[in-house]
């Protein structure tokens, strides 16, 4: 039980997410086409290839994966269930690996050929095992799995240290269903975080093997700045996220006085990971100024002819969907992780699911056969209209 809850509710967070990573995909894709049509124009070839390949996999393969098991909830036998999610998992791993080929070429360009006049060259794909193996594509791959890992890690402990402190939270002693559940969670995020850790720390550190450090580039110093504050941040995080383990194995999250303080930190350390995210992204983006393919082509010689009130509107309207997007986001998430487990949606039973004014709901949106006391199929009665009877049985 305390896994199907877990899987329940960590599911929803996980559906909500997803739908607005997929709004944040989109306006992404309008900032390239508005800002640097350019880039599309020399390298459409090679830049584009990947992301086909991630639209394909996310927004087709993924999300029918991903529909079936929302709706495949008490009609699948449960290793189909749980089979169809594992394979969820792995087309969004492939998705992001397609992302990174596709930001590993900007980073560092193998792979391909430029054909054409001077002012009008065209990238050509010359070795696709070279592109896909990029060791810029590689190594962040890896390194963008373990951030995702860690900040995953640091949900799970986050909210299951609010819930556990909201209840009191005895880590030591039999509890409810709801209890049980942030007790398996904070234990999974742990070692969950912890792994993510290494593999973010091994492979961020191993990027630095391929910057080449023989000459002077002039630009903007803060760039320094930003990549300092962003390594000491990640190395704090880093270090709290591996000596969480080492607490738990020796027992003291269960013997030592003032866990409701230690569950309060815990709840406050929630958006680090995310922020030594956004700026290592930020570190690597603006690092490789001025060019937008390294030592092929210059951001000045890609963007728009658009006039500077042109462009600043139409940053000023993406950067404030994106900041919308995330808001909502965090928002929606929030809500949801403070309900805790009592108000689930998704696999719940017709009559788990209460209305507003309390009492049970009669119809659960599902995808298939219900049996009705007349006879009918589906969730009407058998002339087409509701029925007035109790609620419908799913059919198993």
């Amino acid at each position: 039980m305390v896994f199907e809850n877990a899987t329940r509710f960590w599911g929803q967070l996980y559906l909500v997410n997803y739908a607005l990573g997929i709004a944040a995909g989109i306006v992404l894709e309008l900032q390239f086409g508005l800002h640097f049509p350019g880039l599309l124009d020399v390298a459409g070839e090679v830049f584009g290839a990947p992301l086909v390949v991630e639209t394909l996999v996310a927004f087709f393969l993924e999300s029918t994966l991903l529909g079936l098991w929302v709706f495949g909830w008490h009609l699948f036998p449960r290793a189909l269930h749980a089979a169809i999610f594992w394979a969820v998992v792995i087309t969004g791993y492939v998705s992001a690996f397609a992302v990174m080929v596709a930001n590993g070429f900007l980073r560092n360009p193998t792979g391909y050929v430029l054909e054409g006049l001077p002012g009008e060259q065209v990238a050509r794909i010359t070795d696709v095992g070279a592109l896909i193996t990029n060791p810029a594509a590689l190594l962040s791959s890896l390194h963008v799995v373990g951030a995702c890992l860690m900040a995953g890690g640091f949900v799970l402990v986050g909210i299951s240290a609010w819930h556990l402190r909201r209840s009191g939270g005895g880590l030591r002693l039999p509890t409810g269903p709801e209890e049980d559940l942030w007790r398996h969670s904070m234990r999974a995020g742990i070692w969950t975080g912890a792994i993510g850790v290494l593999f973010a720390q091994a492979f961020g550190y191993s990027q630095f093997e391929y910057f080449d450090a023989t000459g002077a580039v002039d630009g903007n110093a803060a760039i320094g700045v930003l990549l300092e504050v962003m390594m000491r941040t990640a190395d704090l995080v880093f270090l709290g996220a591996l000596v969480l383990p080492l607490l738990l194995i020796a027992g003291a999250l269960f013997r030592m006085r003032g866990r409701r303080a230690l569950y309060a930190t815990l709840t406050a350390l929630l958006p680090l990971p995310f922020a030594v995210a956004i700026a290592g992204w930020l570190v690597r983006e603006l690092g490789r100024q001025p060019w937008i393919i390294q030592g092929v082509l210059r951001v000045d010689e890609v963007t728009s002819d658009q006039s500077a009130r042109a462009v600043l509107a139409s940053l000023v309207l993406l950067v404030g969907l994106m900041v919308t997007l995330a808001a909502l986001d965090w928002w929606v998430l929030g809500r949801l992780a403070r309900g805790g487990i009592s108000r689930l949606v998704l696999g719940a039973e017709p009559g788990d699911v209460l209305r507003d004014d309390g009492a049970g709901a009669d119809v659960l949106l599902r995808f298939g056969v219900v049996d009705t006391p007349d006879g009918g199929a589906g969730a009407p009665g058998g002339d087409g209209r509701p029925h007035d009877g109790p609620a419908p049985e799913v059919a198993r």
